[in-house]
């Protein structure tokens, strides 16, 4: 059965999307699409296909070269002319669900999924460091639709809750996010990769990647390309791996390339509140797409 291409259905726009962007932009034969909720491994996934289009080079601008298309700043007057400047094959991420995006058959879409519980302590790390350059981007630059992004509470816990009790507070719906993803994993065009096997087996979760985007991988310069892709050396270069060097986060990069672990959480949630995560994946998506989530393993 031929799967149609999805189309877009409706805008999305807050503090930090506007969805409207990609309906401007102009899709290119073998344009990378890296998507994510948020917090679920995209800076790595940018480090690793940067490593693969570029052979191993040491210090790319990784941040530069891939920017953020639906963040509404800069706005689109400003960032499609950078992009469409761009001659290199372009790999760009976004964070909208499928139904809120422009969906190209000619680009290649790499998904990567994450432990709710695990994206939401990174995000809070990401927030909770946030400095006030970052607020008066997201919350003052015109163009913003709904409430401002707040500061977050000093409890962790009482953010979790928050997150899960009011859809994806403060940020956006989490599940809707993976269910629209979730429903097209068998494109030709649609790659999953979870967070979980990238920590595990980087090396062989790099390979199939690079079979989908059809890179081949220089065996020579394999080693330099792993070494490229690890957590200590994105640190030590963090300024170019993450968006804007690091300005809007105390401590600078590294700060926003944190910990790069799963379950930590584990060690601040009762079973109880734990428990309430995993009632909630079981009632918003399919066992299949549950199971996925909490273990990268398909049913």
């Amino acid at each position: 059965m031929n799967n149609p291409t999805p189309q877009k259905t409706r805008e999305f726009q807050n503090h930090h999307f506007d969805s409207t962007i990609w309906n401007d932009f102009k899709f290119r034969d073998n344009d990378i699409i890296i998507s994510t909720y948020a917090k679920s491994g995209t800076t790595w996934m940018q480090q690793i296909i940067a490593q693969l289009l570029f052979n191993g080079e040491e210090d790319i601008d990784v941040a530069e070269m891939s920017p953020w298309v639906d963040l509404r700043v800069p706005p689109k007057a400003i960032k499609l002319p950078v992009i469409e400047a761009q001659t290199q094959r372009r790999f760009l991420k976004t964070h909208l669900p499928v139904d809120a995006l422009v969906f190209s058959e000619k680009a290649k879409y790499v998904y990567i999924g994450r432990d709710g519980r695990d994206v939401l302590w990174s995000m809070y790390n990401h927030h909770a460091t946030a400095n006030e350059a970052w607020y008066a981007a997201l919350n003052d630059t015109p163009g913003r639709v709904g409430p401002p992004i707040g500061k977050p509470p000093s409890s962790v816990t009482e953010y979790y809750h928050d997150w899960l009790d009011q859809n994806g507070y403060p940020w956006w719906p989490f599940w809707e996010n993976l269910r629209s993803w979730w429903a097209i994993r068998d494109l030709p065009n649609v790659h999953l990769v979870h967070f979980a096997k990238l920590k595990s087996d980087m090396p062989g979760e790099i390979r199939r990647l690079a079979e989908f985007l059809e890179i081949p991988i220089d065996e020579e310069k394999w080693q330099a390309i792993l070494l490229h892709c690890s957590f200590d050396y994105m640190r030590e270069h963090a300024q170019k791996t993450v968006p804007t060097g690091g300005a809007f986060w105390d401590g600078g990069a590294k700060s926003f390339i944190n910990k790069g672990t799963n379950g930590r959480w584990r060690d601040v949630l009762t079973d109880d509140e734990s428990l309430k995560y995993e009632k909630l994946a079981a009632q918003e998506l399919e066992p299949g797409c549950a199971h996925w989530l909490a273990t990268g393993e398909t049913l």
